[in-house]
C-alpha cells in the first residue's frame, strides 16, 4: 500500500487554500504577502514529508532555512494590514532576508545552535505580532470593516501558532538529548499539522479582509488626548455626516485608511475620537450603521436576507449574522418576523444605546458597542 506522510495531506490542504485564495477575485498585489505565506507553508510541509516520511536526509539542510523565512513573512503579511511607508517595507524585507541568512551561517559555523536560533526567531516574531495587535481591530487600518475583527483574531492565533511551532522545536531538542531522537518524526509531523496548517488558515482568513490597494496620501499622525474633547465631537460629527450623506458604510471595501483619506484626517485621530466619544471601535461603528440599514430593508422590503446583507455592505453571512446578533440581540430572520418597530429618526445618529426592553415597539432602534 502506498504510504502518504501526514505532512503531504497538510500540504494538499494548503494548496487548496492557495488556489481558492488566488481565484477569489481579489487583487493579487494586495495579498501577495499572504499568498507567499501559504505557499511557503505548503512547500515546507512537502519537504517535511520527504525528510521524515521517506527518509531523504538532504532535506535537513533546506528545512531550517525555509522555517526561518516563515515567521518574518507572516509578520510582513499582517503588518500589511496597517498603513506603512516605503522605509518600513524596506526594513521588513531586510528582516525577511536576515533570518534565513543567519541559519545558513550557522549551518556552516555552528550547526548545534540552529534549533535555538529557530526558537528565538519564532518566539520573537510571535511577540512582534502580539505587539501589532495590542491596539485592537482599529490598528488594522487596511482591513475591511466587515472582517477586521476576524483579521485581528487571526493575528493573535497566528502568533500563538508560531509559539506552538517553537515549543515543538524545543521538544525535538529535548528528544534528541534524552531519547536519541526516537520520537522526532512523530513530533515534527504533529508540529507540521498544528503549526503550518493553523498559520495557513489564519493568513488566509486575514488576507481576505484586506481591501484592494488605493493611492495613499501622507497624513501626519498625532497623539490623541486621554479624554473626549470638542475636537473629538467635531470629528465624529464629520464622520456621521459623511456616512449619512454618501452612505459610505455600504462600501464593502471600506477600511480605516480609506475613511481617513476621505476626511483628510489621521486614521488614529478618527479611531481615537470614535472610541472616546462613543465607546466603540471604528469597525463596530460602521457595522452598526450597516445593521441599521439592514434592519430598515428587512422591515420595508421583501428582499432576501442575502441581498440585504450585500446591499448593507457585508460580504459574508457569518460576519453579517454575528454583527446583527451583537447589535440587535436576534437573527435577521427573527427581526423580520417580529412586530415592526419605529426606525431611527433622521435627526438622530446610529450610536445611541439600544433599549434593553425589546418589547416596546414605539422605541427607536438604537445601537451599542459590545
Amino acid at each position: 500500500m502506498l504510504f502518504i506522510p501526514l505532512p503531504f495531506v497538510v500540504a494538499l490542504l494548503l494548496v487548496v487554500m492557495f488556489i481558492v485564495f488566488l481565484r477569489s477575485g481579489d487583487d493579487v498585489r494586495t495579498n501577495r504577502a499572504f499568498l507567499a505565506s501559504i505557499a511557503l507553508c505548503a512547500v515546507q510541509s512537502v519537504l517535511v514529508g520527504l525528510r521524515w516520511g521517506y527518509g531523504i536526509s538532504e532535506m535537513r539542510y533546506v528545512l531550517p532555512i525555509l522555517a526561518a523565512c516563515l515567521p518574518p513573512l507572516v509578520y510582513i503579511a499582517f503588518r500589511g494590514l496597517m498603513g506603512m511607508g516605503a522605509e518600513s517595507r524596506r526594513a521588513m524585507l531586510a528582516s525577511l532576508a536576515l533570518s534565513p541568512l543567519l541559519i545558513v551561517v550557522l549551518e556552516f559555523a555552528f550547526p548545534a545552535a540552529i534549533d535555538l536560533a529557530l526558537i528565538v526567531i519564532f518566539v520573537g516574531h510571535a511577540i512582534a505580532l502580539l505587539l501589532l495587535g495590542r491596539k485592537g481591530p482599529d490598528g488594522l487600518d487596511e482591513a475591511q470593516f466587515a472582517s477586521v475583527a476576524s483579521a485581528h483574531r487571526a493575528l493573535i492565533i497566528a502568533a500563538v501558532a508560531l509559539c506552538v511551532s517553537a515549543l515543538f522545536d524545543l521538544l525535538v531538542v529535548f528528544d534528541f538529548e534524552w531519547a536519541q531522537g526516537q520520537n522526532v518524526a512523530a513530533l515534527i509531523s504533529n508540529a507540521n499539522l498544528l503549526g503550518l496548517l493553523l498559520i495557513g488558515l489564519m493568513v488566509t482568513l486575514a488576507g481576505k479582509s484586506k481591501a484592494p490597494e488605493t493611492a495613499a496620501e501622507s497624513v501626519t499622525e498625532v497623539s490623541p488626548p486621554a479624554e473626549p474633547s470638542e475636537q473629538d465631537r467635531d470629528i465624529v460629527a464629520r464622520v456621521d455626516r459623511l456616512m449619512e450623506t454618501q452612505a459610505l458604510y455600504r462600501d464593502e471595501n471600506l477600511n480605516l485608511s480609506r475613511l481617513a483619506r476621505r476626511l483628510g484626517l489621521p486614521s488614529r485621530q478618527i479611531s481615537g475620537a470614535i472610541n472616546r466619544l462613543l465607546g466603540v471601535n471604528v469597525s463596530q461603528y460602521v457595522n452598526q450603521l450597516r445593521i441599521r440599514e439592514a434592519c430598515r430593508l428587512l422591515e420595508e422590503t421583501e428582499q432576501s436576507v442575502t441581498a440585504i446583507m450585500l446591499s448593507a455592505g457585508f460580504q459574508t453571512k457569518s460576519n453579517f449574522n454575528r454583527e446583527f446578533r451583537r447589535v440587535t440581540g436576534m437573527s435577521p430572520v427573527d427581526w423580520r418576523e417580529r412586530e415592526v418597530w419605529k426606525l431611527v429618526s433622521p435627526n438622530k445618529t446610529a450610536t445611541r444605546q439600544m433599549p434593553d426592553d425589546r418589547s416596546k415597539p414605539d422605541e427607536p432602534l438604537k445601537i451599542v458597542g459590545k
